[in-house]
């Protein structure tokens, strides 16, 4: 999420005498900061790699990890100049330095330096889904054996049910998130409406009905009973990447991220392709016309 406006103060700097920084487990101190810079890594590769992009402000300015922030506190942010890491409870949450929630955060400066999608209402949400999107997607790039990519949001940190706070398959299964589109959307909050465009994405990508990947077993509904199938999430997120930085403003809602999208899939893949037939049938899916 993205977190207050606020002066970088000083920290203690995280040094080794070796090339080695931590050592796997909590009770180091410096584990965290070396799980959060691994994840900038692989979220700076993944942007340039697959898309040109040249870091968080695309002029390949670099960014600031602070970790052990606060106490007991489970959740991580983006302040515009830096992601910051909660350490969880200890409980139930551990640290919040896993590979997706690295790529959340930072993808929130993405958004910001792009579209700049509104922090509140359905553009929240759009917001909260791009970061989503894009924090799977930088798992699924790093190809780690530790933490096979999935369509679960935080579920490394998560000790006691493996799931994490979201799953993109089927966002209402929390009994929070919403699956499908409605005129009250922009009054939920914005970690809940993200669900929607969540929803989309999982269906562009895999499509609906029961799967397993990666050894996690996912089935997705539809919100009209239609039946969809999936892109690849490397088009579907070609597309939504085109969205985010070329048609994509500040007000956007989820009608225009559905316009959005169909003109992506347009310029990538041609109107009437497979491609934008499917961002269409998605949309469809959950309810945005």
């Amino acid at each position: 999420m993205p977190g207050p406006r606020h002066r970088l103060l000083r920290g203690t700097l995280i040094t080794s005498t070796t090339t080695t920084f931590g050592n796997g487990t909590n009770a180091n101190r410096a584990t965290a900061g070396a799980d959060a810079q691994y994840g900038s890594n692989e979220t700076w590769d993944f942007y340039k790699q697959t898309y040109g992009r040249d870091g968080i402000f695309g002029n390949g300015t670099g960014s600031y990890n602070r970790v052990h922030y606060g106490s007991g506190y489970v959740n991580a942010f983006w302040d515009g100049t830096k992601m910051t890491y909660g350490d969880g409870d200890g409980t139930s949450y551990g640290p919040l330095v896993s590979l997706d929630v690295a790529g959340h955060e930072m993808s929130h400066g993405v958004t910001e330096n792009t579209a700049g999608l509104t922090y509140s209402g359905e553009s929240g949400g759009l917001n909260e889904a791009t970061s989503d999107i894009f924090g799977t997607m930088v798992e699924f790039f790093a190809n780690n054996a530790s933490d096979p990519g999935d369509y679960l949001i935080g579920e490394q940190f998560d000790l006691k049910k493996h799931l994490g706070f979201r799953r993109m398959d089927n966002p209402a299964s929390d009994g929070s998130s919403l699956n499908c589109w409605s005129a009250t959307a922009g009054s939920a909050d914005v970690h809940y409406s993200s669900g929607i465009g969540n929803h989309f994405f999982y269906l562009l990508s895999e499509g609906s009905g029961a799967k397993t990947l990666n050894g996690v077993s996912y089935n997705s509904p539809t919100c009209n009973g239609s039946t969809v199938t999936g892109i690849g999430r490397d088009a579907a997120a070609n597309i939504w990447y085109r969205a985010l930085t070329v048609y994509m403003t500040s007000s956007t809602n989820y009608s225009g991220a559905r316009t959005a999208t169909l003109n992506a899939a347009k310029d990538l893949y041609g109107a009437g392709s497979t491609q934008y037939n499917a961002v269409a049938s998605a949309w469809s899916a959950v309810s945005v016309s």
